[in-house]
């Protein structure tokens, strides 16, 4: 037998492919609209700002451990109670909590498709085997998750709206699927996007959970709230997922300056309604012009577009990618989760989103690629 000379990670561990953000960079290129990571175009609320230089002071300070004054925000705003929250370093943070928490070896979870790629690395790290259930038309669909379902399923992600499709599971749907999961099976909604949707068929999922006991909404200040760099998430669960989150989750998992922009934000109301009349308008504009270029666009509810592209020589999705790059135009090539022929267009400020307009234009005609 060889001696083992080295420490080896769990295989479950060294079968996960990490997790590749969105390009960031242009080299050569002067200015940079980054459209790949959806972030806001607006920035965060100037209350948020000033919040956060506010702890600039006590930066020698541990931050208080369970986010009480930021959980007592979040519930205010929403009508929760605040010990069934549980605030994370951002809502990946959570995921992975949860993952941790209720799946281990030999156990399954759930995710369609196009699912947000932590899902499956969440799965695998604690040790767990990932199923993926294919959607229909782009959209997660509960009868292929349900059938699925195995004694050993342990968890089922469900993105709603989905990243990077934009699209979304109504709220009978969703209701459906709770409905006839195991009572042991916990259904993770994430719904980072939610601020954007204005759909009257749509729930983020807070009656579920505030009903159900296998339910738990995740939420992020990353998109709408445009505070992705300080990585601040929430959870609404159970009482006895809470419990178990707090059990394991790191005793200062939420820095203080976070904790205080994060209460600034989710206060400012206007701000965020001022996000959202935004998006509503500009993903309309674009969706709408992006088809007259005979592109396809899958519909979105969400801050950003999934653009479809032909495999033909000089027109697929890497091209577009090459060449918006090149205008310095970031998007993200969404290869990765299984849509090798599409981009991923976050809605920007007004400037970005008439220079990409201009550029995707540009490169359908097959003008100079400069």
């Amino acid at each position: 037998m060889n001696q083992i000379l080295r420490p080896v990670a769990r295989d479950s561990v060294l079968k996960i492919d990490p997790y590749v953000p969105g390009k960031s960079s242009a080299p050569g290129v002067d200015r940079i609209f980054k459209l790949s990571s959806n972030e806001s175009p607006l920035g965060p609320s100037k209350k948020a700002v000033t919040a956060f230089a506010s702890v600039a002071g006590k930066l020698e300070d541990y931050p208080e451990g369970s986010a009480r004054r930021l959980r007592e925000a979040i519930g205010k705003r929403y009508g929760l109670d605040p010990d069934r929250l549980v605030c994370g370093c951002g809502s990946d943070d959570l995921l992975h909590l949860l993952a941790t928490a209720y799946v281990g070896e030999g156990d399954e979870g759930i995710f369609t498709t196009h699912g947000f790629l932590v899902y499956e690395i969440a799965i695998r790290a604690a040790g767990g085997t990932p199923v993926i259930v294919p959607e229909t038309d782009l959209t997660a669909d509960v009868d292929a998750i349900l059938a699925a379902v195995t004694p050993r399923t342990k968890i089922v992600f469900i993105a709603n709206p989905n990243n990077p499709t934009g699209t979304y599971v109504n709220m009978a749907e969703i209701k459906r699927l709770q409905a006839n999961l195991p009572p042991n099976v916990l259904l993770v909604l994430d719904a980072a996007y939610a601020e954007y949707v204005r759909r009257n068929d749509y729930t983020a999922g807070i009656e579920m959970v505030s009903t159900c006991e296998n339910v738990v909404m995740t939420r992020t200040f990353s998109k709408i709230h445009g505070l992705a760099n300080l990585r601040l998430g929430w959870a609404f669960a159970p009482s006895h997922v809470c419990d178990a989150l707090h059990r394991i989750r790191g005793p200062f998992n939420v820095n203080g300056p976070a904790m205080e922009a994060g209460i600034a934000a989710i206060e400012d109301t206007e701000h965020v309604t001022f996000a959202a009349d935004h998006n509503e308008k500009w993903l309309g504009w674009l969706t709408e012009g992006v088809s007259k270029l005979g592109l396809k666009a899958t519909p979105s509810v969400a801050n950003f577009l999934l653009v479809h592209f032909p495999d033909e020589p000089g027109r697929t999705a890497v091209d577009a990618d090459a060449f918006l790059t090149r205008r310095g135009l970031i998007v993200r090539n969404v290869a990765s989760y299984k849509l090798p022929q599409c981009l991923r267009m976050t809605v920007g400020t007004e400037e970005a989103n008439r220079l990409l307009l201009g550029a995707l234009t540009d490169f359908v005609g097959g003008r100079a690629r400069a």
